[in-house]
């Protein structure tokens, strides 16, 4: 069966998507050290909203909840909230937060594109890109509050896509400044690899039902990875080292709280 255009698959999607954050409020796991806001700042604030435009932030009509982990490190696992635009019928961006409420921290991007131009990617570049054909089989990835067959629509898209993710704040390890450097960021591609309470977690928050998920997906046909993608998954890790030495990747303890950003133990 043909795919519906990315357009036209999400086009139900853009009166409503950044509405569904209301949907399982999740908190961020750090607060950002420094002085409380001044109300002098929060007037300013409030005329920047009025007066000045934000086509860019407009564009970002699509939020998608998921998990990464640290690329070489796959046991260290974090929830990602991403609010996406589409830049045209192949390619997506998006901005990834450690929640989604106001206090959320800005963790990282990804970029996302159609298997097609993946396809066209030098061999060198493919590692460093992860397939999300098992990301939608699973149900571990949800577009939060939409009707489910625009969720459907959106999911077949996405699952004829690769992404490329650099996480730049580390919440997730308890860090209240972006300290270190960026880091790769892979996704699932099996199961048995995400931290089971991590995901319950999420889902109860949200109100998602794993299995449900799954099988309403069935249908969905994953096309097999190139196997150039996902390069973890075949010995070949790229990551960045911190030049200070400072270490990187440590096991942290689950969430505080139901409410706050879902992440693995690390063990």
């Amino acid at each position: 069966m043909p795919m519906p255009p990315l357009h036209k698959a999400c086009a139900p999607l853009f009166c409503s998507l950044l509405g569904a954050c209301a949907s399982g409020p999740t908190e961020s796991p750090v607060r950002a050290p420094g002085a409380p806001e001044a109300l002098s700042t929060r007037v300013l604030e409030a005329g920047a909203a009025t007066l000045q435009a934000k086509p860019p932030i407009d564009a970002l009509n699509a939020y998608l909840d998921g998990f990464h982990f640290y690329n070489g490190h796959p046991h260290l696992q974090m929830e990602a909230h991403h609010y996406c635009s589409i830049l045209n019928e192949d390619v997506i961006q998006c901005v990834i937060y450690d929640g989604n409420q106001r206090s959320a921290k800005l963790m990282g991007v990804e970029y996302i594109i159609d298997e097609t131009l993946f396809a066209q990617l030098p061999a060198a570049e493919k590692p460093m890109w992860h397939s999300h054909g098992y990301e939608v089989s699973s149900g571990q990835l949800i577009a939060p509050g939409i009707p489910a067959p625009a969720e459907h629509a959106l999911m077949q898209r996405l699952a004829h896509t690769y992404g490329k993710t650099w996480h730049t704040w580390h919440t997730d390890q308890n860090k209240a400044l972006p300290l270190g450097v960026p880091q790769l960021m892979m996704g699932f591609i099996a199961d048995g690899q995400a931290d089971p309470a991590m995901v319950a977690q999420r889902n109860l928050r949200f109100g998602q039902d794993a299995e449900k998920n799954r099988a309403a997906r069935a249908d969905i046909a994953i096309p097999p990875a190139d196997p150039a993608a996902d390069g973890w998954a075949h010995g070949q890790v790229i990551q960045i080292q911190d030049p200070t030495g400072a270490p990187s990747h440590h096991p942290v303890a689950p969430a505080l709280s139901p409410a706050t950003n879902s992440r693995s133990t690390g063990q």
